[in-house]
């Protein structure tokens, strides 16, 4: 089986090609945005291995959160890939992802969503465990247990955060960022059960329906209009 999976959750973005098992990863140039050097990218890289788009089963991205517009960068590629080749497609967590490349089995994942939240959830042997939120480090929920591995450029973002959970985690994993390599390692997954998506419905997990800060909050905050 031969899967394309995109991630633009954070820059620069990156592909992974998922060739019967083998993993071929390549990184955006960080001189340029992601919408312009994806696509292109995604076309050298199979180039590179011998093959070509309609030598792809199957197409997965990092569904968010992440970049509102990386997120839609990744996805529209996908979504147009998909529905151009009639190839199958897959979203796939962000925060997933990186709770896999973590290797722990039970992982808390801090993720910096600017505007002083972070991006939170939490995963055992691989399961979300209720819901991905965004949360001020000071409101994010704590677990009821110890032995955690937490991971995520928050810890480091929001130091609060991290001493909120110091009781609770063993481990330490805050230069980890969203894997493109887990996004693909996933789909793989998920293809061979079967799993799909029709293109059509492909969206972003947002998670937040705000990008920016309003003038009042930023005058309240001592900042700037």
């Amino acid at each position: 089986m031969i899967i394309l999976a995109l991630e633009t959750a954070a820059d620069p973005g990156a592909i992974a090609l998922w060739l019967d098992g083998r993993i071929v990863v390549r990184s955006c140039p960080e001189e340029r945005s992601n919408s312009e050097s994806l696509l292109p990218l995604v076309a050298s890289t199979l180039t590179e291995v011998g093959l070509g788009f309609a030598d792809l089963d199957g197409i997965a991205f990092g569904a968010g959160p992440g970049s509102f517009t990386g997120l839609r960068v990744a996805c529209g590629v996908a979504q147009g890939l998909a529905m151009a080749r009639d190839v199958p497609l897959i979203g796939i967590g962000t925060l997933e992802a990186m709770a896999l490349a973590s290797g722990g089995e039970r992982v808390i994942v801090a993720m910096d969503a600017r505007m002083g939240e972070v991006y939170y959830g939490f995963f055992e042997q691989g399961v979300q465990q209720g819901h991905i939120g965004v949360f001020s480090p000071k409101a994010a929920p704590l677990p009821t247990s110890a032995n955690w591995l937490a991971c995520g450029n928050g810890l480091n973002v929001y130091p609060l955060l991290r001493e909120r959970l110091s009781p609770f985690v063993d481990h330490w994993n805050p230069e980890l960022m969203p894997s493109v390599e887990a996004v693909v390692r996933l789909a793989a997954q998920r293809f061979a059960n079967g799993e799909q998506i029709d293109p059509a419905d492909a969206v972003p997990l947002y998670v937040r329906d705000k990008v920016a800060k309003t003038i009042t909050e930023r005058l309240a905050e001592g900042g700037k209009a």
